[in-house]
């Protein structure tokens, strides 16, 4: 796995804590930049790439085996506008500048099931703030899952951290905003066995 992850090495950012505040400089001819935290097999990342060659997209994944996945499939698709991290993010101020990105994904994130470990859950409200910290003016959170306690969760923590609700479903394929929407593995997945997506934008 070492030699194939080599192998695409110039799709990756070998250190992005210190790329912070200058990203840009790695998509020169894209005007706004995009975060897929978890990207995990790169389905999602990869389609909205192909379909908006004006803007970067980064993808960081911390599993390798899973990365690999998506470094491979933008190599075959030959997409020169998404860039990969290898890396697990405590706090993303840690890697991006305030107001870097125009957008932030967060799709079929981890649960953490148990209640000690709520802080560790990407829609904890913390992390929800220091997400918004990294936006530009206008910049959102897409929020997707298929787990409904994690979303009764996340609405919560959007409560009580007072952050603004744009857009909100508990069944996103039945409603008007799954049209524009690209799917993940999961997605595709959960939608064939008759699940609900929960999405919430902010």
């Amino acid at each position: 796995m070492e030699e194939r992850l080599a192998a695409l090495s110039h799709l990756m950012v070998q250190d992005p804590f210190a790329q912070k505040g200058r990203w840009k400089e790695l998509f020169s001819e894209q005007e706004e930049l995009y975060l897929e935290l978890g990207c995990g097999k790169g389905k999602f990342l990869t389609g909205w790439a192909l379909a908006r060659d004006d803007a970067g997209y980064i993808g960081i994944e911390g599993q390798d085996s899973v990365l690999l996945r998506a470094l491979e499939r933008t190599e075959q698709a030959q997409i020169g506008n998404i860039r990969y991290a290898h890396v697990f993010v405590k706090d993303v101020r840690d890697i991006f500048e305030d107001g870097e990105l125009a957008g932030i994904y967060l799709n079929f994130s981890d649960p953490w099931p148990k209640a000690r470990h709520a802080k560790r859950r990407l829609t904890y409200g913390e992390r929800l703030v220091q997400y918004k910290q990294i936006l530009q003016p206008g910049g959102f959170i897409a929020v997707k899952t298929d787990n409904d306690g994690l979303f009764d969760f996340t609405l919560e923590e959007i409560s009580k951290k007072g952050l603004a609700i744009k857009e909100m479903t508990r069944d996103l394929h039945a409603s008007d905003y799954g049209a524009k929407e690209i799917t993940t593995e999961y997605e595709e997945r959960f939608r064939a066995a008759g699940k609900n997506i929960n999405y919430v934008l902010l």
